[in-house]
């Protein structure tokens, strides 16, 4: 249950401020109830010279605290405007869904917070100086509030060189394509293995469940608790959309067989405005092939930004070769099959990460000579079951390129396999 609303909080970028500011709270109010327990206790002892000393420890401190109340808020724009622009143009370059990124990166978020807090924090601070100057009349000398403080600055500024780094990666074609693949790894990791036969002996579904909600994309479904559900009634649940389909009011949603539900199974199924990786198997590829189709756009006109992505492309297919691929079955304690899932097949991958490329190879030799060298790789580690889609991709390349290039020494040249591309 814990993990699609973990998945969806990483998607939004206020929960990890909100949090942040209010543990700030608590732990000022902590700090606040250790100084006044330090003084009282000191005054208790008789000792005013200490009480004084502490008093002027503070009044120094006091200075730091003001110019950080009053410079971090101005700060933190200036840093985030800073930071919105790069992204605009990485987005630009690359594609609208490396957002996404940015939004779920948790040294941009730690940074945001943690601003956040050291501002909350100063003006707490603040409100915690007693205007007695008599030690025998003070009632509280916020000495570890200050330090607490100082502390929230020195983590700052050392998150803020973090998020700078973090930020020029992001700039980044190369560390984008290596966080787009490594998310769709993580997510291949935790996608069960697909069996053939789960979904045989189904037969005709009993009922529909219908979506009910918002028009949007199917994002991911709660694994755990539709298990739970068919398992309490007996029955076995079949998702009718793949995820990342754009589902509207009315369709169906969830197929039952072997019975009927008495509930309506509310909030198992998620839709939004976008996709997301956490249990979308192409939508990695999907991302790749959108930053390969814009880096060979005339507007941009960079081959090798397009190699990099297929580079990704090749990778992450030559580990799914092997892999059992297209229908998964997810089971309850008992090892009993209660929900049935489409996840994409090796054809539909294949066409998902190539076709768009493919199309885009004439006039571009170092597309069509890295195609032919990544789809040559992918046929000696794929079965004789999976050669089918590579080999079509592979003679359609050829085609097209003999096609649309008029010189026999370029269409010898852009039909030479080269990993690299043009080197």
């Amino acid at each position: 249950m814990l993990s699609p609303v973990r998945e969806h909080l990483r998607d939004t970028f206020w929960f990890a401020p909100m949090a942040a500011m209010a543990a700030v709270f608590l732990l000022w109010w902590g700090c606040a109830e250790l100084d006044e327990a330090i003084i009282a206790s000191l005054k208790d002892s008789g000792e005013h010279e200490a009480v004084r000393e502490l008093m002027g420890i503070t009044q120094d401190a006091k200075t730091i605290v003001t110019t950080v109340s009053s410079a971090m808020l101005t700060f933190i724009g200036v840093v985030f405007s800073i930071s919105l622009v790069a992204l605009q143009m990485a987005i630009g370059q690359l594609s609208p869904r490396i957002v996404r990124i940015f939004i779920r990166s948790r040294i941009t978020k730690a940074t945001f917070s943690v601003f956040l807090a050291t501002f909350l924090l100063s003006l707490l601070v603040l409100t915690s100086y007693d205007a007695a100057a008599d030690p025998r009349l003070v009632a509280t000398v916020p000495l570890i509030q200050s330090l607490l403080t100082l502390i929230m600055v020195l983590l700052s500024l050392m998150l803020f060189v973090a998020y700078v780094n973090s930020t020029l990666r992001l700039m980044r074609v190369a560390h984008v394509v290596d966080r787009i693949t490594t998310e769709s790894f993580r997510v291949l990791a935790k996608t069960p293995r697909s069996d053939a036969d789960v979904a045989e002996g189904l037969g005709e579904p009993d009922e529909y469940l219908m979506h009910r909600g918002r028009a949007g994309v199917v994002r991911d479904v709660d694994v755990a608790l539709l298990v739970r559900a068919a398992r309490r009634y007996g029955v076995v649940l079949r998702l009718v959309p793949r995820i990342g389909d754009f589902v509207v009011p009315g369709t169906p949603l969830l197929a039952v067989h072997g019975g009927r539900l008495r509930r309506r199974l509310r909030s198992t199924v998620y839709v939004g405005v976008e996709r997301t990786f956490h249990q979308d198997l192409g939508f990695g590829l999907r991302q790749l092939a959108d930053i390969g189709l814009r880096a060979l756009s005339p507007a941009v006109n960079d081959p090798t930004t397009a190699v990099q992505c297929l580079d990704r492309i090749v990778q992450f297919l030559a580990a799914l070769a092997r892999r059992p691929l297209g229908t998964v079955g997810h089971l309850d304690r008992e090892g009993v099959v209660r929900l049935v899932q489409e996840v994409p097949g090796w054809t539909d991958l294949v066409d998902l990460g190539l076709t768009e490329l493919r199309g885009c190879a004439p006039g571009n030799p170092q597309i069509s000579r890295r195609m032919l060298a990544g789809l040559d790789d992918l046929l000696t580690l794929a079965p004789e079951e999976r050669r089918e889609p590579l080999l079509r991709h592979r003679a359609l390349l050829v085609e097209i390129v003999e096609r649309t290039t008029v010189e026999p020494a370029d269409r010898i040249f852009a039909l030479e396999p080269d990993r690299q591309g043009i080197g």
